[in-house]
């Protein structure tokens, strides 16, 4: 690893969306939003639906949505599962509003659903939701 660099690792079940030495990286944390910089503490950490950004110096570099997963950071870097990603530009305007629109109804269509079915589903209205809220505030 380069001197005074973060190794960032970002995969999704899809893909590898990034395999690189930065010199920051910020992640949308569970309880917050969390900065990662060369010899960061130890930290196993959930993260929210939201925006990963990676930074050269201090202009960023590349910004990635992910509707949640895990980060772990250790003495090598940051290594991010997400359970679904794609850069910030990949996304269309008209299918993030469908699929916000049909996760809406699919959560309408819930009456005689399960906890558990209906905790998935307002889920997906969340991910949907910050999805879209993205596209208009990438610092979001």
């Amino acid at each position: 690893m380069a001197e005074n660099k973060v190794i960032l690792e970002l995969v999704s079940p899809e893909r590898v969306l990034a395999s690189e030495e930065v010199d920051m990286v910020t992640l949308p944390g569970a309880e917050g939003e969390f900065g990662v910089l060369p010899e960061h503490a130890p930290l196993v950490a959930l993260l929210n639906p939201g925006i990963i950004t990676t930074f050269e110096g201090t202009t960023p570099k590349k910004r990635i949505f992910v509707a949640g997963g895990f980060a772990e950071v250790n003495e090598r870097g940051c290594i991010v599962l997400a359970e679904a990603a794609e850069p910030l530009e990949e996304i269309d305007r008209a299918s993030a509003e469908r699929a916000l629109a049909d996760a809406r109804d699919d959560l309408a269509d819930t009456k005689d659903a399960g906890e558990t079915e209906r905790q998935r589903l307002e889920t997906a209205v969340k991910v949907a939701e910050t999805r879209l809220e993205v596209l208009d505030n990438p610092s979001h």
